[in-house]
C-alpha cells in the first residue's frame, strides 16, 4: 500500500521536477513497465542521489566536476543538432555524471558560503560587537 504511494508519487512528479519527456523509445523498462523518467533523467538522479553518500569519502574540485557535465552536454547537444542518435546506455551513464557533478557543486558552493559567512561573523563580532566576544564561532569552521 505504501509503495504504491510511493510509485504513484514517483511517477506524478519526477517527470515535472526533471522536465522530462518520458518517452518510451528513450526510456528504461522493467518487467514491462516504463520508468517514469527517460535514461538521461534517471542517470541524472542515480548521480544526484549518489553526490551526497560519495562526498563523505572524497571532496572533488570545481574543474573537475565541470569536465563531469561535458559527456551530457555534449550528448544532448549533438542529438539535438545532427542526425546522432544516442542510446539509452550513454544517456544514463552521462546523466550519472551530470547529476553527481551538480549535486556535488551545489555542495561546496554551500559549504564556502557558509564558512565565509562565519567569517564575516567573526570580523564582525572581533571589530563592531565588541560585547559579542565571548561567542567562539571557530568551531564552525570547517578548514
Amino acid at each position: 500500500m505504501v509503495m504504491n504511494r510511493f510509485v504513484r508519487f514517483c511517477y506524478k512528479w519526477l517527470p515535472i521536477i526533471f522536465g522530462c519527456h518520458c518517452r518510451p523509445d528513450r526510456s528504461f523498462f522493467y518487467k514491462g513497465h516504463q520508468f517514469p523518467v527517460c535514461a538521461r533523467c534517471t542517470g541524472m538522479l542515480i548521480g544526484m542521489l549518489l553526490a551526497p553518500m560519495l562526498f563523505v569519502f572524497w571532496v572533488p574540485n570545481v574543474p573537475f566536476l565541470i569536465l563531469l557535465m561535458l559527456p551530457l552536454i555534449i550528448d544532448g547537444s549533438l542529438q539535438m543538432k545532427a542526425k546522432y542518435v544516442s542510446t539509452n546506455r550513454r544517456r544514463c551513464c552521462s546523466g550519472v555524471l551530470f547529476g553527481y557533478a551538480i549535486v556535488s557543486l551545489f555542495i561546496l558552493f554551500l559549504s564556502s558560503g557558509f564558512n565565509t559567512g562565519v567569517i564575516i561573523g567573526e570580523y564582525l563580532k572581533k571589530h563592531c560587537i565588541p560585547e559579542c566576544n565571548h561567542l567562539d564561532f571557530s568551531q564552525y569552521i570547517s578548514w
